[in-house]
């Protein structure tokens, strides 16, 4: 027997930052997201021996260590993450011993929700072998504790919401960790003109976005007046956002995400470089509108919106940089698990 399991990445549209706490437990944070056809994938196989074998094939981590009734540190920490929290909320796995796969569409620090989504993923398939009763809500707060709170991996909450529910989402997130995930039902023909007008731009370069998370959070404890308006600005691009995305108003989309960029580049003076500024330039002298970092900034993936029209000719403009663009797919479903 095999159990997989697949969680989709996703594009943080707007309001990204706002998920991060403090700001999110002072002011509340809004944030509008859509989940892609770029993925977290995850394969148990259970074993008649009492080892965990680890291949955790984009962390480059492959590794076999005994498995007893205790905790375990075999060095892939998502994975043990997850399986440290599965024992002591739910108790010994079905079998003596089982091996473990992963890997992800996208590297870590593109910007995308890589390792959240991995956490999501990675408990999905443990659920789907243990029978374990989690709903969408369930799912992503269970991942959001083990990253966060068990692991201690700086980040928000949007990303494990996402992967687990799918599809384009408004969140809300409130204090105490109370999260509000209202799904919204975006017409065909408005997804089809978004995908139209969006590139997806990898920079080659991932980055260590627990750093800039960091400064945001401290720029919010510290009452940074300058930040912290920026983050409400942010917190407001959301819901205009929602409102211009329902009516299929790509105009107003791309104005808003300018806009928001350029807030979200007041948070940390790492969010942007000479590298991503390059990028930029050259998609807007060829006829871009406006984009923004997906992510904490710093590198990773750059989405731009365009005119359709013109959408080849800013496609040929950047492929002279050394990133390359990534062509996506909306997608609507979240984590799913199955067994073989």
């Amino acid at each position: 027997m095999k159990i997989r399991s697949k969680a989709p990445l996703r594009l943080g549209l707007a309001g990204g930052g706002t998920d991060v706490s403090p700001y999110s437990d002072m002011f509340g944070g809004n944030v509008l997201n859509a989940t892609i056809n770029l993925a977290a994938y995850c394969t148990i196989e259970p074993l008649e021996i009492p080892f965990l074998r680890v291949n955790s094939l984009d962390a480059g981590v492959s590794c076999e260590v005994p498995l007893g009734s205790g905790t375990v540190s075999s060095g892939a920490r998502l994975i043990d993450g997850v399986y440290n929290r599965i024992i002591r909320d739910y108790g010994p796995v079905p079998s003596p011993g089982f091996a473990i796969t992963t890997y992800n569409d996208a590297p870590a620090g593109s910007g995308l929700g890589t390792s959240s989504t991995m956490v999501v993923c990675i408990l999905k398939c443990f659920a789907e072998w243990m029978g374990l009763p989690l709903g969408d809500y369930e799912l992503a707060r269970l991942s959001y504790e083990i990253e966060r709170k068990d692991l201690a991996l700086a980040g928000g909450k949007q990303d494990q919401y996402a992967a687990a529910f799918g599809g384009f989402n408004f969140m809300e997130f409130l204090p105490s960790d109370l999260v509000i995930v209202n799904p919204l039902n975006v017409k065909d023909w408005i997804i089809q003109e978004l995908e139209a007008s969006l590139l997806l731009y990898f920079t080659g370069r991932s980055r260590e976005g627990a750093h800039i998370i960091e400064k945001q959070q401290q720029a919010a404890r510290s009452g940074n007046a300058v930040a912290v308006e920026a983050m409400h600005r942010i917190k407001q691009s959301a819901v205009d956002m929602k409102l211009a995305l329902l009516q299929g108003d790509m105009q107003a989309f791309a104005a808003i995400m300018g806009e928001a960029w350029e807030d979200k580049k007041k948070m940390a003076d790492t969010i942007t470089n000479p590298m991503i500024q390059e990028a930029f330039d050259v998609a807007m002298g060829a006829g871009a509108i406006s984009g923004k970092v997906s992510g904490a900034g710093g590198g990773g993936f750059i989405m731009l919106m365009v005119p359709p029209e013109k959408k080849y000719l800013i496609t040929q403009a950047l492929s002279a940089l050394p990133g390359k663009l990534v062509p996506f797919q909306f997608t609507e479903k979240g984590a799913i698990a199955w067994r073989l």
